[in-house]
């Protein structure tokens, strides 16, 4: 079965984020198990570009396109989404169970 944020969502029971990680809770809604993932804290992976006018004429503006341009846990279906990496990681406990057309713990 494709790994796809949908079918890893019904699996996510709780997400910490701090400044250096994020942990992701995947629990098993039919054994109940709970595994954690926890992956490194990665902004924004894209470019932001800000010339030295915008930070001279507009410094607020500037600092807040800067720090708090948002980052992807999950959403818009994207394989770079941070869910997506954290269940990566994890995915050997997790088995894909065709009756319940979900992932279960294995």
């Amino acid at each position: 079965m494709l790994m796809t944020q949908q079918n890893i969502l019904s699996l996510l029971e709780y997400v910490k984020i701090d400044r250096f990680y994020v942990s992701f809770h995947f629990k098993c809604p039919i054994k109940g198990r709970t595994v954690v993932s926890i992956i490194p804290f990665e902004p924004y992976s894209g470019k932001i570009v800000i010339t030295w006018k915008d930070v001279l004429l507009h410094p607020m503006h500037s600092y807040n396109r800067y720090y708090h341009t948002p980052i992807t846990i999950y959403g818009n279906d994207s394989e770079e989404a941070l869910i997506v990496k954290a269940f990566k990681k994890v995915s050997s406990q997790f088995i894909w169970n065709n009756k319940e057309q979900k992932y279960v713990y294995n």
